[in-house]
């Protein structure tokens, strides 16, 4: 489908000027798709990697819960996780990656020791403590590439919306409407330089 303009000097112009830009637009837009693509499947891996590492420690972590729980009993291993005060808190900011807002989580781990006597408590209690320190680690480490994952994705979609909207739609409009320009204006040229040709001769007789 081409554009319904005049075949005119300033039109051709216009239309070349214009296709040179979406050609240049596509090209970069063609280019972010790629590097986008690649971050995507590089987060996926580390995502894929964060989620594995993460069931493996609380399946761990809870091994050793039930072993200390059998070890001290089931009520003393209650009071003691109500004396235990720990708190984290977490900040949030956000870096730019190729138009994408990437949120880096600042986790922050503050503990009051000693939670408990050490006497008649087994040593599974405080590495229980530490290991569910490592998953709350984890988690948030694993949130902040899911929620990366997350938008880069959204990114990846609406830019490859883009280029194929640039190659399909708007690249084809403008070439068409170039070329249908071009040879209205030459063909417009061969009819002048005919009927010049023309005149010349009947004026010549």
């Amino acid at each position: 489908m081409r554009a319904n303009i005049a075949a005119t000097k300033t039109n051709l112009l216009r239309i070349k000027k214009t296709l040179a830009l979406t050609e240049e637009g596509y090209n970069l837009l063609d280019e972010k798709r790629r590097l986008l693509i690649t971050e995507l499947t590089s987060i996926i891996h580390v995502v894929d990697r964060f989620q594995r590492e993460l069931d493996e420690a609380i399946a761990k972590a809870y091994v050793l819960v039930d072993r200390a729980t059998i070890v001290v009993g089931r009520q003393k291993m209650e009071a003691l996780t109500a004396a235990i005060d720990i708190k984290s808190s977490i900040t949030i900011s956000n870096r730019r990656v190729m138009g994408v807002n990437i949120p880096a989580i600042d986790l922050k781990v503050t503990e009051n020791e000693p939670f408990y006597s050490p006497v008649g408590v087994s040593f599974y209690v405080d590495e229980v403590i530490v290991r569910f320190k490592d998953i709350i680690k984890l988690i948030s480490q694993l949130a902040e590439k899911k929620i990366a994952l997350l938008r880069i994705a959204k990114e990846v979609q609406k830019t490859i919306r883009k280029v194929n909207a640039l190659e399909k739609i708007h690249l084809p409009y403008f070439r068409e409407t170039l070329k249908y320009i071009n040879n209205s204006l030459e063909e417009e040229a061969r009819e002048s330089f005919s009927m010049l040709k023309l005149i010349k001769e009947r004026l010549g007789r």
